[in-house]
């Protein structure tokens, strides 16, 4: 499990920090760990959203004294700007990478178009075609966590909000609830993905978001429990990701086709496919290697 850098450090903390990162890129670079090629494929079409703030109710899977409560939400703030591809990886853009023997075939029957978006593909196969299109490009490419993916869509992005007292005790009321919701989501799937544009553009430029393709994420699910005492126990099970469309939706990181089973909560995706952000953090080509071993 990768741990996140500190939020602030300390003037004495930073440039050692960064001396040492520096030397460790050198390092796996010159090992053949880092070996990105000259850019031979032009770079999808992605926007750039600057720095600002949005509400965000937190992922996962939250209980207080045995019920299942709401997650946190709260007003957060993104201090970097995020580049993330306009439309999600399209089906043309996919099989390329399946062509030339790095992705696995794509299970869903959708035409290879440059305006269609690729489904029936799993987390891991996201995840190999993120390095295949780094390599390629020059640049580095990777699935959005469910925070930046929430921030990126907006008003588009789901709250999957019981809205139940969470001092409540009654468990019929969560169970109605509950009921309602998936009630809703069943009435609103869609039998074919649909091309780019079917689902619009939010006040970002973003595409399709929350359309008929829910999109991979690198955020682990996770069981939250509220003790008593005010702290909080947390269960991460990383395996097991979060796909965010119409609603999150927790899967095992090897489901292509979510209508067949293994979804974790509730009513399953419709399909699954995925957009990427392009990693221009200073410290991206570290991670890039040590995601690579």
């Amino acid at each position: 499990m990768s741990l996140p850098l500190p939020h602030k450090l300390s003037g004495s903390l930073l440039f050692p920090l960064a001396l040492i990162v520096a030397l460790s890129v050198a390092l796996v670079w010159q090992s053949g760990l880092l070996h990105l090629g000259s850019p031979t494929l032009t770079e999808p079409t992605a926007i750039t959203i600057e720095p600002g703030t949005f509400l965000y109710r937190q992922p996962g899977e939250f209980y207080r004294g045995g019920f299942a409560v709401d997650g946190p939400k709260a007003k957060e703030a993104e201090s970097d700007p995020l580049t993330i591809m306009k439309y999600q990886v399209s089906t043309q853009d996919y099989d390329a990478c399946v062509a030339e023997g790095i992705c696995a075939a794509r299970e869903a029957t959708t035409p290879t178009q440059a305006d269609m978006p690729v489904t029936g593909v799993s987390h891991d196969d996201a995840i190999t075609y993120a390095r295949w299109l780094s390599d390629k490009t020059g640049s580095f490419w990777r699935l959005p966590s469910d925070r930046e993916l929430a921030f990126a869509a907006a008003e588009d992005f789901p709250d999957d909000a019981l809205g139940v007292d969470a001092d409540s005790g009654n468990p019929a009321l969560r169970w109605l609830a509950d009921y309602e919701r998936e009630a809703a989501r069943k009435r609103s799937r869609d039998p074919d993905p649909l091309p780019f544009g079917s689902f619009g553009e939010n006040r970002h430029g973003l595409a399709d978001f929350a359309g008929n393709v829910w999109e991979w994420t690198s955020t682990c699910n996770r069981r939250v429990d509220f003790l008593t005492s005010g702290a909080a126990r947390t269960e991460e099970r990383c395996g097991v990701y979060i796909a965010a469309g119409k609603h999150r939706a927790p899967l095992s990181s090897f489901i292509r086709d979510p209508k067949g089973g293994g979804c974790a909560v509730g009513v399953p995706p419709d399909h699954l496919g995925f957009r990427l952000v392009k990693d221009t953090r200073w410290y991206a080509p570290l991670l890039f290697a040590l995601h690579a071993r």
